[in-house]
């Protein structure tokens, strides 16, 4: 890979421009600090936040004069770094049209345009597509068609979900429900979400054989509730803000299948994993399946705009609208935002005209290759790679702040959890930078107890 995006590879510190910037950036933290919630965390926030002035390429220019490769691809969304040329010039081309329309009772080609390409992208038989304006939303539409499907084909008592443990699927209420239950960060809201039935987390491991134990719980669940059960719901292949876990497509593969036997919808949540991420362009593709509903987001605007998309087959559709409602009960203010279509059309299109299934390849080798050493350290447990995705698991929590500082005294911008430390780069990363990053993570592990 090459940095093809504005921007060069550096995350060095720039020369001290004296006092004055020292105090613009104090104050930018400050007034952050008084202000502003940040996920996941108190208020007043407990660490500081980094502040970032500017972006090019993989790389965020902090307010005290550092640079920083952007390890994360900005929370797995900005695949294609900042102020991609061809992303900067959909959303200028389209901005001298209209910024937005409401989408009920109107539509506009960028709307159009994007659901015909997701049809096309998308595996074979989802015909039908909402544009939702976050990935908890998406969750919750599809969701929502689940339920409807089931009162529209005459099941109303199919009222919860299957899913598996170590999942996560979003912050708001639904999504919620069907996020780990006890290991996840929703626990406290237990009491009051809809209680769903839980699987354990899918084995084997990327790469291993499927053994009959491994399915036997899901399969044995979905047998015994198949009456109560409006959809199974999981992410193909990558369990992301779970545990960063991957497993075997033959786990994928065999809940299709079951899904098939009882007559259940499968709901793919890919807003982590689509577009490329893992190796394939979906999760399912590795499987060779195709759910009844996929969920996508994150790198769908290439980090640009908020945007999510859920598509459906037409038995869906059929049953969604043969409800009592006769219609699917959502619509977001933002629905189908023209200049979030129109760059996510943009960076779809992008991604479509490049080698890029040999450029995924090309970073799991350097992610691979650059993480390696890590294996051998006293406090790591596992170190994994899978497409542009490269984990190191500790034994013991990490370290946040300290260990953010040491990765950012390296050029580098991470956002460790748990204990996990992982990388999901921009795919414009060059070499050198994807160096940076994994010799910054093996630091990092170096300077565990």
């Amino acid at each position: 890979m090459t940095g093809d995006g504005p921007g060069g590879s550096g995350a060095q510190r720039r020369p001290d421009h004296g006092g004055d910037q020292q105090r613009r950036h104090l104050d930018l933290i400050e007034r952050d600090r008084r202000r502003l919630w940040h996920p996941y965390a108190p208020m007043p926030a407990a660490l500081a936040a980094v502040p970032v002035v500017a972006a090019a390429g993989a790389t965020l220019t902090l307010a005290d004069g550092r640079q920083a490769i952007d390890g994360m691809s900005s929370w797995w969304a900005a695949i294609w770094g900042q102020r991609h040329p061809v992303l900067d010039e959909a959303v200028r081309t389209q901005l001298e049209l209209m910024a937005h329309v409401m989408f009920g009772g109107i539509t506009h080609p960028a709307a159009v345009e994007l659901a015909e390409l997701l049809v096309d992208v998308t595996p074979a038989g989802l015909e039908h597509v909402f544009l939702a304006d976050s990935g908890s939303v998406a969750v919750e539409v599809a969701i929502k068609m689940a339920l409807q499907h089931a009162r529209g084909t005459g099941r109303p008592q199919r009222t919860r979900l299957l899913t598996v443990a170590s999942g996560y699927h979003g912050d708001t209420l639904g999504a919620m429900s069907v996020c780990d239950p006890t290991a996840g960060m929703h626990s406290m809201f237990s009491h009051i979400l809809p209680a769903q039935f839980f699987a354990p987390p899918p084995a084997p491991r990327y790469g291993e054989a499927l053994q009959a134990e491994h399915i036997a719980p899901l399969a044995d669940l979905l047998a015994e509730h198949r009456q109560e059960i409006a959809a199974v719901i999981l992410e193909p292949i990558l369990q992301g803000a779970g545990g960063m876990r991957f497993y075997s497509p033959d786990y994928l593969a065999e809940v299709r299948r079951l899904c098939d036997r009882h007559g259940v919808p499968l709901i793919a949540d890919e807003i982590a994993t689509g577009f490329g991420r893992t190796g394939r362009m979906f999760g399912c593709d590795h499987a060779g399946v195709r759910p009844d509903i996929l969920c996508l987001g994150k790198a769908l605007t290439g980090g640009y705009l908020s945007m999510a998309a859920v598509l459906c087959t037409p038995e869906i559709a059929a049953g969604v609208s043969a409800a009592e409602s006769g219609a699917l009960m959502h619509g977001p203010t933002f629905m189908a935002n023209p200049l979030a279509a129109a760059v996510a059309t943009a960076s779809t299109r992008l991604l479509l005209s490049r080698p890029w299934a040999a450029e995924i390849a090309a970073i799991s080798e350097s992610l691979e290759a650059g993480l390696a050493p890590a294996a051998a350290l006293p406090g790591v447990c596992d170190v994994r790679v899978l497409g542009a995705v490269g984990v190191i698991e500790a034994t013991e929590p990490l370290p946040v702040a300290a260990t953010q500082e040491l990765l950012l005294d390296r050029g580098v911008w991470l956002r460790p959890f748990g204990r996990l430390l992982y990388t999901m780069p921009p795919y414009i990363s060059s070499a050198e930078q994807l160096d940076r990053i994994t010799a910054a993570m093996v630091a990092a592990a170096e300077a565990l107890p």
